[in-house]
């Protein structure tokens, strides 16, 4: 039997927005005593949910599942994203988010077939268009250099075949209510979610198959027959492991030195008046990436179950390798967000920021998954890429058909990629990528 003890959890900084603006519900236990299980999913964001899902859709009803989160569901990164599901190229170290054709066109047909398989869970479990919606997606551009970005994207788009249309300033005047953008372009395929209420519908609509804990870390793995996880009031022993804690996969021993972990930033604000609302314009619902990678996105939101009506600004990344944000990066996150926020709404001077947050990515060098099986009836299924909603739910779907299945026609697509390459050593990774961070961040620009 190998041991492994989890000495370190992520830590992510300032509140889960997307979960603290909803009704509370009653949750899940913690684990306060030892259990049994066939198949144990350890995570539940993005990835943890999709394998849980799957898996009970492919498992006899006598084969039971256990799923442990290590906080309260959606408190963790799945509800600390800006709730998109992209299915277009999106690569975040490329300048204008595109990359090989060839590669791209498959990325595409994986990632519809995530995004569909997260639209059939909110329609079995009678999730609101404001939990989840088939919205396409708008990039928007501030800036000549923006415009630019978006006519290089364009052609891309044309070389794939894929459709898409140009949205003029007074377009998204009409969408936003800002005059900041001078240009859109929007694509059809994608989504937008409430992150941590999807997440705690997806649970609830599974808690008749799927048996959750919420709040129980697991701190030490011991991998044999069976395998054995310990958390700090119990134990669990479990035929078959998945993991599904994204770039927390390192803590367990798993890709050492192979893994980037990113922390972005964002604020939202307080639920705006009747009156700022008017004051504002535009639609009730959207959602804006930038034309420049490093650019900044914004969601305007509104009422769903108490939430109110609001905005949400999101910007600023760092490398932080240790899983945890110094507070100084919140402060420069704040000082960046407040900035963006007012160049977008100047109608809305006096609204205040009612929480500020960081959330983690996990990338790696060569933009490869960590994914597969780790040892006998251990499987991965990490690291997002900066992509977590859409690539969370394609790896956990594809993790639960490796374990049981085998093979099948989604996985192979999704195996044919490289291991994570090895990355420089340190200090040169941190200093390195954390100055080239800000450089592109410099470069943005306005569209910042």
């Amino acid at each position: 039997m190998t041991q492994k003890k989890i000495t370190r959890l992520p830590k992510d900084p300032g509140p889960a927005a997307w979960n603290s603006i909803i009704e509370p519900d009653l949750g899940f236990a913690s684990v306060s005593t030892d259990i049994e299980a066939d198949w144990v999913i350890v995570g539940g964001g993005w990835s943890g949910l999709a394998a849980a899902r799957r898996l009970s859709q492919l498992l006899p009803s006598d084969e039971s599942i256990v799923l442990l989160e290590a906080k309260r569901l959606g408190e963790g990164p799945a509800g600390r994203n800006s709730g998109f599901m992209i299915d277009l190229p999106h690569d975040l170290n490329s300048d204008t988010y595109a990359g090989n054709n060839d590669h791209d066109l498959k990325q595409i047909k994986l990632n519809r077939q995530a995004i569909d398989f997260a639209e059939s869970a909110a329609f079995e479990y009678g999730m609101p268009k404001a939990v989840f919606s088939r919205s396409g997606k708008i990039t928007a551009a501030a800036t000549e250099q923006g415009i630019q970005h978006l006519e290089s994207y364009s052609k891309h788009l044309v070389e794939m075949g894929e459709a898409f249309k140009f949205k003029s300033a007074e377009e998204m005047l009409g969408i936003t209510g800002s005059s900041f953008y001078i240009k859109g372009l929007q694509t059809e395929g994608g989504a937008m979610v409430q992150p941590a209420a999807f997440i705690r519908a997806c649970a609830n609509g599974l808690r008749q198959r799927v048996q959750f804990f919420e709040n129980s870390p697991v701190i030490e793995l011991n991998s044999g027959t069976p395998h054995v996880l310990k958390t700090p009031a119990g134990k669990v022993r479990a035929r078959n492991i998945i993991l599904a804690v994204n770039g927390h996969i390192q803590s367990f021993g798993f890709y050492p030195k192979r893994l980037l972990h990113v922390f972005t930033f964002a604020s939202m604000t307080r639920k705006l008046s009747p009156s700022e609302l008017q004051a504002l314009g535009g639609q009730s619902d959207w959602g804006i990436l930038p034309a420049d990678p490093m650019g900044t996105t914004v969601r305007k939101i509104s009422n769903y179950s108490g939430s109110g009506d609001r905005l949400i600004i999101r910007n600023l990344a760092t490398l932080n390798q240790s899983l945890e944000a110094p507070e100084t990066d919140m402060r420069r996150a704040k000082a960046m967000q407040d900035h963006s926020f007012k160049n977008r709404f100047p109608m809305l001077k006096g609204v205040d920021m009612e929480y500020r947050w960081g959330g983690r990515l996990c990338l790696s060098l060569n933009s490869m998954p960590a994914f597969g099986e780790l040892e006998e009836r251990i499987w991965s299924a990490c690291c997002q890429n900066g992509l977590g909603t859409v690539k969370g739910t394609l790896s956990g779907i594809a993790a639960a058909e490796l374990a049981v299945l085998g093979s099948s026609d989604l996985l192979t697509d999704f195996l044919e990629h490289q291991a994570p390459s090895k990355l420089p050593p340190e200090p040169f990774l941190s200093l390195g990528a954390n100055m080239t961070m800000r450089w592109k961040q410099w470069q943005a620009g306005k569209e910042l």
